[in-house]
């Protein structure tokens, strides 16, 4: 039974949000990776090479190595291998935990879910727009990342991954509160 809802909450929200942002990775031409992001220090190759590099290091904390990927050789590839790996781990997490000082301990498949793929799904509309496409992340998801972040939004501020907020009409649509909540300007074009 417990296997059973691991599949239906952080397995598959993985899987879905991954064949997102999968697309994505496979709609960009050579030249694309060089093009300018919503963060104004990135290039669309960043997203993909964060995504990546930070997963895998924060993997470490319950236990799993992943090997190195070169995103930068052959981005589409590195993305579907890390995707196979991450799905790997969500669809038999056997119990592990992660431990971290900053997030305590959490079973490995809710942590995942929590901070990689909650980033995974925020970070596609960096690419989808560094790439000339409009993202929808789903208004309602929207809403509640918003209303869950605002809460905690000392600590996220103070944490340095997140930039001062982007002012946005209260009456915006919430994907455009929240990307304006995460520094983004959610009128941005490359």
């Amino acid at each position: 039974m417990t296997m059973v809802a691991e599949l239906d909450g952080p397995a598959r929200r993985h899987a879905e949000d991954a064949a997102r942002f999968t697309a994505l990775v496979e709609s960009a031409g050579p030249g694309d990776w060089a093009r300018p992001t919503p963060v104004a220090e990135w290039k669309a190759l960043d997203v993909v090479e964060h995504l990546v590099r930070w997963s895998r290091g924060f993997l470490t904390g319950a236990g799993i190595t992943l090997p190195d990927l070169d995103v930068a050789a052959d981005p589409a590839a590195a993305w579907k291998q890390q995707v196979t790996d991450i799905q790997a781990i969500l669809d038999a997490p056997a119990g592990r935990v992660l431990s971290n000082p900053h997030t305590g301990d959490k079973p490995v498949a809710e942590a995942i879910d929590q901070f990689y793929t909650a980033d995974v799904w925020m970070h596609s509309w960096d690419l989808a727009k560094a790439l000339g496409h409009e993202p929808d992340l789903g208004q309602e998801r929207c809403a509640s990342a918003l209303e869950g972040m605002r809460a905690i939004e000392g600590l996220l501020r103070d944490s340095g991954q997140f930039g001062s907020a982007v002012p946005v009409p209260d009456d915006a649509p919430a994907q455009d509160r929240l990307m304006g909540f995460l520094g983004r300007d959610p009128a941005w074009r490359p």
